[in-house]
């Protein structure tokens, strides 16, 4: 049983080389599912946690948690009736990382999870890195969009990650050292990519057996 987590610069393949791993081993691969279980701990719609995710550190995200009160967002969520705020989320977030991880056979894209397992013994933590420019290039061949939304996403995506990682108290997101393998996806494809982290995590279960 292992735990396998991607952390990515935004644009370098994470999802896509995440599920060709998942699939490779039959893992369940987590990412939508994550979003799910915190809407559902939370009470509130699955789409709201989307969008809280995306305004994460934002002004709109600062005046939900400080300003905003909790009858105006029972207004909004409707017949939800929940209730989040940047210390809930976190929270949550922690929680269900953690229990993905007990279940086991798991790739977890992102959200802060190398540092929420750091500590793991059957967790693999994997960082993919590339070229700002290849970043674009391979949104705008992957989800046909043009030059300009693509530059966009990747710069507000990045910025969105380092707010996480702010709010969960940290700033060396890119250190190799919390790693076992950084992935410089400019100089491999991801076929090869898959294999090299399907084949780090065949030698630590060898090595570690349940």
């Amino acid at each position: 049983m292992a735990v396998i987590t991607i952390s990515r610069q935004f644009g370098a393949g994470g999802i896509t080389l995440g599920k060709k791993i998942a699939e490779s081993l039959g893992y369940t691969f987590a990412d939508s599912d994550i979003l799910q279980r915190v809407a559902k701990e939370a009470n509130v719609s699955t789409h709201w946690v989307e969008s809280f995710e995306k305004e994460a550190g934002s002004k709109l995200s600062r005046l939900i948690s400080s300003m905003v009160s909790k009858r105006w967002l029972d207004r909004v969520l409707a017949d939800e009736r929940g209730y989040l705020d940047e210390q809930i989320y976190l929270d949550y977030l922690v929680l269900i990382i953690a229990q993905f991880a007990d279940e086991g056979d798991v790739v977890i894209l992102g959200r802060g999870s190398q540092y929420i397992l750091n500590d793991h013994p059957d967790a693999v933590h994997i960082l993919l890195v590339n070229e700002f420019e290849n970043r674009v290039n391979f949104m705008m061949d992957r989800y046909e969009i043009s030059r300009k939304k693509a530059e966009r996403t990747v710069v507000n995506e990045d910025r969105r990650r380092v707010s996480l990682y702010k709010r969960l108290g940290k700033s060396d997101y890119e250190n190799p050292q919390l790693y076992h393998m950084v992935l410089n996806m400019g100089r491999l494809d991801l076929e090869t990519a898959s294999d090299m982290v399907c084949k780090l995590v065949g030698l630590k279960l060898a090595l570690n057996p349940a």
